[in-house]
């Protein structure tokens, strides 16, 4: 049996916490996609585009040969319809984010009861990453590179080195909502 499981994502940006969750994944299922949401109802650092691309970089050096990213819209179930996928892959990093996770497992079970949501536990090293925890620090010049691979890191300096030295530019952020 061949099983297809997708990885949803906003990804702004890739971090460790995220590569544990795919190389965790792809010991697990037969296939998996890295799926990059194009518009999510939040603001971001990065474009759909650069987003895919770091996530891509960060796949191609994991060397993982039956992982895939590939960019969707609309609903995450509708997409696992599309693509054939039978399960959703979620990380979890503190109990605080089991309530939404639980309520958006809850949610896709009603909308597509074929497809099953697995949940995985975080390295305890990462339990503190998130991507809007990066962007802060990293936005503040702060280290980030025990957070995110190099490649991110360089994407993370440039995007904030467009403020100037001064934080007289208002930071590019990208917000879609429809």
């Amino acid at each position: 049996m061949n099983i297809l499981a997708v990885y949803p994502g906003t990804f702004d940006p890739i971090h460790y916490g995220h590569i544990d969750i795919i190389q965790r994944g792809a010991q697990l299922f037969d296939q998996l996609l890295v799926a990059v949401y194009d518009k999510p109802l939040k603001s971001l650092v990065f474009s759909y585009e650069d987003r895919v691309a770091l996530v891509n970089q960060a796949v191609q050096e994991m060397k993982l040969t039956n992982v895939q990213v590939i960019g969707y819209n609309g609903l995450t179930v509708d997409f696992c319809r599309k693509v054939g996928a039978k399960v959703i892959v979620r990380g979890l990093r503190v109990f605080s984010d089991f309530e939404f996770e639980f309520r958006m497992a809850l949610a896709n079970r009603r909308l597509a009861p074929e497809i099953d949501i697995v949940t995985l536990i975080t390295h305890e090293r990462h339990t503190f990453l998130s991507s809007t925890t990066v962007r802060e620090i990293a936005s503040l010049g702060g280290d980030v590179s025990t957070m995110v691979p190099p490649h991110a890191e360089a994407a993370l300096q440039r995007h904030f080195h467009e403020l100037g030295e001064d934080g007289s530019k208002v930071a590019p952020m990208t917000q879609l909502r429809d």
